[in-house]
């Protein structure tokens, strides 16, 4: 009993583009490649009938790719729908629970993740006053408030304008409203003589 002579898939389908090529017969061919005639006919046929199956999986390919990136989509917009109403519920409770101070104890400068911005708006506060750096005062103005201390430990009921007036024999060049607000600043008072007692 002879055995059927096999053919590779990839030997299969070389020899039927060349026979869609038409430029050799089907009998060129097959004396050529040593197939029996009606081996590579029923090749082809096997070819032309499978064409439109190609066009139809690919087409249920395309449509099953259509449905599963809507699923995605869906669940994206419903995860974005979520995500949204717990952070406005997140936002306005730390607003309401946490004061300023401890709201701008939360943003992280360095996070390479999130801008301070995005921490601002995160946690409800003005971007601006997160940037600005509070400035200690300048050697000067320490200078003058240890001379103002000076001035008012030996003499507590000195005011504001008694005290320029030292300083300014001493060749300090400062206004009443500085010294004022230094001694604001500072929390002392001048003690005067209640006038009730002194009758």
């Amino acid at each position: 009993m002879v055995s059927r002579r096999r053919y590779p898939p990839e030997f299969k389908g070389n020899v039927v583009m060349e026979l869609f090529r038409g430029e050799k017969t089907i009998a060129q061919l097959a004396s050529e490649h040593g197939i029996h005639p009606s081996q590579l006919k029923q090749w082809g046929n096997v070819v032309l009938e499978g064409f439109p199956s190609l066009f139809t999986d690919e087409q249920r390919a395309v449509e099953k790719l259509k449905k599963e990136h809507a699923k995605e989509n869906q669940d994206l917009y419903a995860e974005i729908g979520r995500l949204t109403t717990e952070l406005a519920w997140l936002k306005k409770n730390l607003a309401c629970s946490l004061s300023r101070g401890k709201r701008v104890e939360l943003v992280d400068p360095g996070d390479p993740h999130m801008s301070i911005a995005a921490q601002a708006r995160l946690l409800d506060l003005n971007r601006t006053g997160l940037y600005y750096k509070r400035k200690g005062p300048s050697e000067d103005e320490v200078r003058l408030k240890h001379r103002i201390d000076e001035i008012y430990t030996p003499c507590p009921f000195y005011g504001s304008i008694r005290i320029r007036e030292v300083l300014r024999q001493e060749g300090y060049l400062v206004n009443r409203k500085a010294v004022r607000r230094h001694v604001r600043e500072m929390g002392i008072e001048a003690i005067y003589r209640d006038p009730i007692s002194a009758n």
